[in-house]
This record gives C-alpha cells, sequence and structure tokens, in this order.
C-alpha cells in the first residue's frame, strides 16, 4: 500500500521545473543553431518513470516555428548531453520539443 501512495510523488513535476530552467540557460547561452532565435521554455513534462521529457517552448516570430521546431529537434542530443552534466540522474531524459499554443490561445491571436 505504501509504495503505490509513494508513485503519486512529486518528483516528475520538480525534475520538470528544474530541467525547465537549466534548458532555459542552455538554450540561452550554450546553443549555437542559428534556426533558434528567442525561444522561451514554457514548461516541461516529465514521464512519470524519467524517461522522457516534453518540453514546450514559444517564441516570437511565429512565421519561423518550423525551423525553430527543426532546429530544437536537431539539438535535442546535445542539449541533453548537457543536461546530463548539470542534472545528476541515472538517465537523463529523452527530450521531444513541442510548440505551446496556449499562450497563443490566451492572448486571442492566431498562428
Amino acid at each position: 500500500m505504501k509504495r503505490a501512495a509513494r508513485k503519486n510523488s512529486g518528483r516528475p513535476q520538480k525534475l520538470g521545473d528544474q530541467i525547465q530552467r537549466e534548458l532555459s540557460d542552455l538554450v540561452q547561452r550554450e546553443l549555437r543553431d542559428p534556426r533558434v532565435g528567442m525561444v522561451t521554455i514554457t514548461s516541461v513534462d516529465v514521464s512519470p518513470d524519467l524517461s522522457h521529457a516534453k518540453v514546450f517552448f514559444t517564441i516570437l516570430e511565429q512565421q519561423k516555428l518550423a525551423e525553430t521546431t527543426a532546429g530544437l529537434k536537431r539539438s535535442a542530443g546535445f542539449l541533453r548531453s548537457q543536461l546530463a552534466k548539470r542534472i545528476k540522474l541515472y538517465t537523463t531524459p529523452e527530450l521531444r520539443f513541442v510548440y505551446d499554443e496556449s499562450v497563443e490561445r490566451a492572448t486571442g491571436f492566431p498562428a
């Protein structure tokens, strides 16, 4: 019984918050891909087994969405390796980048 209660711990959420902070810094300071400009990491959802992380992001220039997404997907391996150096885990989650449309829906601007 106790194991089931522990399974719903806040560890994935805490790890997601830490990954969000570290990725924001890495994208701003370390990433050299010209396709990735002003990117904001809005949230990170980590799977319960900590093996996958869905990274939600927004950008200022909507017309560059396709190339920014391609740049982030291309840089996922580099970002994951840099993340592994900053966060000590048994395995670093695989990063999947997803455009966050909630900001657009909140402001009422179409894509």
